[in-house]
């Protein structure tokens, strides 16, 4: 097995799926925190476009951000002359496929756990002169602390496993934008069962590790 070859996909979906879980994190809870907190006419419908992407196959998701991202939008052309490099077949691609399909789990997650808060221990918050902001930061999140665990770890693991999307619009470039589940892809198709076993593992060992570690903090050790 050549290790020159194992270790980059690795390194990058570590990468990728680190910022994208941060990013979708603090996204995800402030949205939920928002749409919790608040009703308008349309909030059904925009619900359900937060969702839509847990229900729709990865390869549209992919193929609507490629058209979003992609030379021809002027989101694309914008981006581009702004940053002088396409978005698209870059491993910002990558981040950006695995923070859209992992919003709608972080977003039901965390509004499930807004949910769940005693709206009269924010109340009392308010009643001694506590702004929003101090009321959500020392009761509405500590008391959702569980919830934004498990939103995070599935964010991380969404993002680890994204195929589809990333294929679409960040390609299957090796040291650039090859992330482990695209390399398990070529190296299946390529016959090459060992790497293939080798990427595999290593998902499994990385999942396994973050699903114990939350098991751990849950029970306060």
């Amino acid at each position: 097995m050549n290790w020159n070859e194992f270790w980059p996909p690795i390194r990058l979906s570590l990468q990728v799926s680190l910022l994208s879980s941060i990013l979708v994190a603090v996204f995800g809870v402030c949205m939920a925190w928002w749409m919790s907190r608040r009703s308008f006419k349309g909030k059904t419908l925009l619900e359900t476009v937060f969702m839509l992407p847990l229900v729709l196959p990865p390869t549209v998701v992919g193929f609507l951000l490629l058209v979003m991202l992609g030379r021809k939008s002027w989101l694309g052309r914008f981006i581009e002359w702004l940053f002088a490099a396409p978005v698209v077949f870059s491993w910002w691609a990558a981040v950006i496929a695995s923070i859209v399909v992992a919003f709608p789990l972080v977003y039901q997650t965390m509004k499930v756990g807004f949910a769940s808060v005693d709206r009269d221990l924010e109340d009392a918050g308010r009643s001694i002169g506590a702004s929003e902001w101090q009321v959500f930061r020392h009761i509405t999140l500590p008391l959702t602390l569980r919830s934004l665990i498990s939103a995070y770890i599935l964010g991380f693991a969404r993002g680890l496993g994204e195929f589809g999307a990333t294929l679409m619009i960040a390609g299957n470039i090796p040291g650039k934008t090859q992330t482990i589940p695209t390399a398990i892809y070529v190296a299946v198709d390529a016959g090459n069962s060992p790497m293939a076993w080798a990427w595999t593992g290593s998902m499994i060992l990385i999942s396994f590790i973050m699903l114990m570690l939350t098991g751990r903090k849950e029970d306060g050790k």
